[in-house]
């Protein structure tokens, strides 16, 4: 099987150097064999230094000479790849060992599209959301979830089911909840569901393609031995106009998908963003590190899961399961590092769902 991987970059040109190395290593492994691979970068958006850095790296660099966004960037890099499927990613990405046979074979398994597990640091320990349910009812609750803190225990219980039925997954399953920040894509669904639209800027892109797969009747799966580490939003932090690009597309996809009657009803019925509010802050500024025992009240039994959103309404969240119920725990530095600054809500939630305690704290450079 030939694979195009397909980058789309904006301004992260040492981040797109390790990704496109990541890939690199990918294929010379042992468990690689019989597959081949081309390597296409769109560039957006690049300074001369930028650019630069991506003239020396072994790819077919194409340069549109405009921020197409990610959909148009995607695109253009389909239409020039040779590949019985695409690969298509973020620069702010890292492959670790056997992702791309993993997604290959789902693909030869009879996939047309298949996602990894994402991680949030090279450790694997916090584990990033699949995409959010983007159907009515779940768009209806999510809005709810902004209006106190009850209506946000209540969704953030829904959302948990969600999520976890992907990080307990030790095989693949059936999902179209997968991220466009790495896709495999089999060509021939690529050519029966069409490009994605670029009427999607930045956002949505990859959720109303593969909405547009699954109305096909066509199969996605959720493939957690393959996995990728993914220090997202490093592009969109770049870009001054991800905020009002984030709005158009979620514009543009209810009125696609639920319609204006409803967006008008979920409006009146949804909180302000942040409605539900932070819970009190932990007592020491920087990363956080905190006993398990003493944020619980008590030691509780284990496996736990600590769970990091930046919103006040707690969901989406990435998470870590731990399998101690007492000691310190520390947000890994690498995370820290590439967070967003504002404040974040750090959640601790046994096994079964319950919540036990919730605390938030400021990663500084301005706040939200």
């Amino acid at each position: 099987m030939k694979l195009s991987v397909v980058f789309v970059h904006y301004r992260t040109p040492d981040l797109a150097a390790a990704a496109v190395e990541s890939v690199r290593r990918e294929l010379a492994r042992p468990e690689a064999a019989g597959l081949t691979a081309e390597i296409l970068l769109v560039d957006n958006g690049s300074d001369t230094a930028g650019r630069a850095r991506l003239a020396e790296l072994p790819v077919e660099l194409v340069e549109p000479g405009e921020n197409l966004g990610f959909a148009g960037g995607v695109n253009l890099g389909v239409e020039r790849a040779s590949g019985d499927a695409f690969v298509l990613a973020n620069p702010d990405v890292e492959l670790l060992a056997g992702c791309l046979p993993r997604l290959a074979a789902a693909l030869r398994g009879g996939a047309a599209a298949a996602g990894p597990r994402f991680v949030w640091d090279r450790g694997g320990r916090l584990l990033l959301p699949p995409t959010e349910r983007r159907d009515r009812a779940s768009e209806l609750l999510a809005r709810l979830g902004d209006r106190g803190p009850r209506w946000a225990a209540f969704v953030r219980r829904r959302w948990r089911r969600h999520a976890r039925r992907h990080w307990r997954a030790v095989e693949a399953i059936a999902s179209h909840h997968l991220s466009g920040a790495l896709l495999a894509v089999a060509r021939p669904a690529w050519e029966r569901v069409g490009p994605f639209d670029e009427g999607y800027r930045l956002y949505f892109e990859e959720t109303d393609w593969l909405l547009r797969l699954r109305r096909a009747g066509l199969a996605a799966v959720y493939e957690p031995r393959a996995v990728v580490v993914h220090a997202f939003a490093r592009s969109a932090a770049r870009e001054p106009r991800s905020e009002a690009w984030f709005e158009d597309s979620r514009r543009r996809f209810a009125a696609r998908w639920h319609g204006e009657r409803f967006e008008r009803l979920a409006g009146r019925l949804g909180g302000a963003p942040g409605g539900a509010g932070y819970p009190p802050p932990l007592d020491r500024p920087g990363r956080p590190a905190v006993d398990l025992g003493e944020l619980a009240g008590a030691a509780r039994e284990a496996p736990l899961w600590i769970e990091v959103s930046p919103l006040a309404r707690g969901f989406p969240a990435a998470a870590e399961r731990l399998e101690r119920g007492s000691g310190r725990w520390e947000l890994p530095a690498s995370t820290w590092e590439g967070m967003t600054p504002g404040t974040w809500r750090l959640g601790l939630v046994d096994d079964a769902g319950r919540e036990l305690a919730a605390a938030s704290f400021v990663r500084p450079g301005g706040e939200r």
